[in-house]
């Protein structure tokens, strides 16, 4: 992200929960086929950098860099590293907008849930192109909130996710950015655009517990609370009624919900 942007999540614990649950199973199916070992490879928004420390596993001797644009995830993404044993795989604060790299000096350059919160991502694709080699893979992945679907229906989910939407767009951001892929890589100057799509699902008793508190910490506590706030979209009596949903929706027998992931794997 550049300073223009601003991340609709923000860095709260509820919001880093999700990252850290992340995989390069479960979050990049589209790549893994990519990483052999000795590729180079740049991840972009890494987070606490889970999925990078997967990706390093998987390429190693290869060496792979994780950026962000704030410090306090990559403090995460190195204690991890740590602890995991992980040696070829480092962390640094960038911006998506300006790397700080030259062309052609990565074999794979990756974003997983980057471009939807920012506002040209388009130009941070062309940035990504740039500094990936001739033949290489510029490959991204984003949720498309109108795509999200749930049981049992609830007017306080439907409420959450008009106002999820509100507040990202609010941001200038793309909260349905994974339909939008396809169309930012064309227009990025990809030719080679290969596009697929996956879910997540939550529905035992023990996903609906982790899916339903990290909505409702988030709902109370994240930036996305104090941005709705802000914009003058929701009132915090408001917002303690969506949490409250999100618990409805988690105690329930029945519950189910699928996030929509659009994806794309380019060939420069």
């Amino acid at each position: 992200m550049g300073a223009q942007d601003t991340y609709t999540h923000g860095h709260h614990e509820s919001v880093l929960r999700s990252p850290q649950w992340r995989t390069a199973e479960n979050s990049a199916p589209h790549l893994l086929g990519d990483l052999r070992p000795g590729v180079q490879v740049l991840d972009v928004g890494c987070g606490p950098g889970t999925i990078t420390l997967d990706f390093a596993e998987r390429v190693a001797p290869g060496q792979v860099l994780g950026i962000d644009n704030v410090e306090e995830p990559l403090a995460i993404s190195r204690t991890a590293a740590a602890e995991r044993g992980v040696d070829n795989a480092r962390f640094e604060v960038a911006d998506v907008y300006r790397l700080p790299h030259a062309d052609d000096s990565f074999d794979v350059v990756h974003a997983h849930q980057v471009l939807q919160h920012l506002t040209d991502p388009v130009a941070a694709l062309r940035e990504m192109r740039r500094v990936c080699k001739p033949g290489g893979v510029v490959a991204a992945r984003d949720a498309d909130y109108g795509g999200m679907r749930w049981s049992p229906d609830h007017p306080g989910l439907d409420r959450w996710l008009e106002l999820y939407r509100a507040v990202a767009r609010s941001n200038h951001a793309y909260p349905d950015g994974g339909k939008l892929l396809k169309t930012w890589a064309l227009e990025a100057g990809f030719t080679d655009v290969e596009c697929t799509a996956s879910a997540w699902c939550f529905a035992t008793p023990e996903e609906r517990a982790w899916w339903g508190d990290l909505w409702a910490d988030r709902i109370r506590q994240s930036s996305f609370a104090h941005q709705a706030i802000a914009h003058g979209l929701t009132t915090q009596d408001e917002l303690e009624s969506l949490a409250q949903a999100w618990h409805a929706w988690r105690d329930a027998d029945t519950g189910w919900f699928a996030v929509l992931n659009g994806e794309v794997r380019c060939r420069t």
